[in-house]
């Protein structure tokens, strides 16, 4: 159930880059608010400011115009201190290139995002690997790992963390189907009372069980609403 904890929230927020003496703008004037519960798909292709929008709202970047208000806490120009502790106890990150430590086995790279987060009541690790279908692997490396392995890894590491906020960079690119599915069901599951799960992706297929689709284009929302004919459930999904 969606609730009425608003835990995301960009006014007006740009984002310009100078390249080689060229303004590129990567949002323009974006307005957007996340409550809890809420499981939102950011969708549109490539170069449309799906991974800038994630990255701001994840304070790894920062607007040139506007401000963002994240879990009760305004990032616009916090400090760099401030904004370290915020993505720890706040937000946690599925990078779509995974991000996960190559010297530490699944289990260890699981509980590094737990120890992280600093949780009063932590997850146990294999339980967590057991809730992507990788409790049979938690001793394996990620060079001995497949790239969806790889990518259950991180996502694993992400849900233990318990933080408010989800934020996914194409989550199911590299897996199959049947898994993909599994995964979009933890995400939906994660998203409740008092958390909230966005997720960037051009697969339109993935955008049909989200509460809410905010369509990107050229850096604008071109639309924002529930997904065309209803939210679907997994089960009628396919890609």
């Amino acid at each position: 159930m969606i609730g009425n904890n608003r835990l995301i929230h960009l006014e007006a927020v740009s984002r310009r880059y100078e390249l080689g003496g060229t303004t590129v703008t990567a949002l323009e004037t974006v307005n957007l608010d996340v409550h809890d519960g809420e499981f939102v798909v950011v969708l549109g292709p490539s170069g449309s400011g799906k991974t800038t929008l994630i990255n701001l709202i994840g304070a790894l970047d920062s607007p040139t115009e506007g401000s963002i208000r994240v879990a009760g806490f305004d990032i616009t120009d916090a400090k760099r201190s401030e904004l370290f502790d915020f993505r720890r106890r706040a937000v946690s990150f599925i990078f779509q290139s995974f991000n996960i430590f190559p010297g530490l086995t699944a289990r260890e790279n699981v509980q590094f995002g737990i120890d992280a987060a600093g949780r009063d009541d932590p997850p146990n690790a294999d339980e967590v690997l057991d809730r992507v279908g990788l409790g049979d692997r938690a001793e394996h490396f990620p060079h001995e790992l497949s790239g969806g392995e790889q990518q259950r890894v991180a996502i694993a590491r992400s849900l233990a963390t318990g933080n408010p906020i989800l934020l996914a960079d194409e989550p199911t690119g590299e897996l199959d189907f049947t898994t993909g599915v599994q995964i979009l069901e933890l995400l939906r599951e994660q998203a409740g009372p008092g958390t909230a799960v966005l997720a960037v992706t051009h697969n339109r297929e993935i955008s049909r069980v989200a509460d809410r689709v905010v369509e990107l284009s050229s850096g604008r929302i071109a639309s924002d609403g529930p997904p065309v004919g209803g939210r679907a459930e997994l089960a009628d999904l396919h890609w």
